[in-house]
């Protein structure tokens, strides 16, 4: 795998996967990103990706973080076992530090936000560096996003298990999935 300037072509069709469960976002990505000489593979579940990698030996992979039932998490565990070398991105519009820590720990490169465009996210396929002049915040956090935030380590902490989160944190685990299901606030 060679790496280039983002600001320059990739490697001539260069292979990426995009893991993602949303199907019509995943149509109208791959066209921009094949604009762009790469030559997209998709896949919509984990045990998808694996296959597809396995086949197709991507060099570069967009995973979402939820995907269906599926955690990103355990793509990004997978795809880089079976694809040393690998350029994982992340792009997620459930967004928390905890996921942002342990997709960088698991092997991914880069972790943002949705939406992202497209030239950000190819960016974030060469942001290799730290940024130590990156915005730092100027507020604390509200308590609201401070729930989302430890909602989402708890449950991170227990692998993903919602029913193990919940009790851990003396809670219904109807109530967990409920909160888990909204958008992260605003700091």
């Amino acid at each position: 795998m060679t790496k280039s300037d983002p600001q320059s072509s990739p490697p001539l069709q260069a292979n990426l996967l995009l893991v993602d469960d949303d199907e019509v976002f995943c149509q109208v990505l791959s066209k921009a990103l094949e604009k762009r000489d790469y030559h997209v593979e998709i896949a919509h579940t984990h045990k998808q990706a694996v296959a597809v990698a396995q086949e197709h030996h991507p060099e570069y992979a967009i995973v979402d973080l939820r995907i269906g039932t599926d955690s990103g998490l355990n793509v990004i565990k997978s795809l880089v076992a079976s694809e040393p070398g690998i350029r994982i991105v992340v792009l997620t519009g459930f967004a928390s530090i905890s996921t942002a820590v342990e997709s960088i720990k698991l092997g991914a490169i880069h972790y943002l936000t949705k939406p992202a465009d497209v030239a950000d996210i190819l960016k974030a396929f060469y942001h290799d560096k730290g940024n130590a002049d990156a915005d730092l915040q100027s507020k604390p956090m509200s308590s609201k996003r401070m729930e989302w935030e430890h909602l989402h380590k708890v449950l991170n902490d227990y692998d993903g298990n919602i029913s193990a989160a919940a009790r851990a944190m003396g809670m219904h685990r109807r109530t967990l999935q409920r909160k888990l299901q909204k958008k992260p606030v605003q700091f």
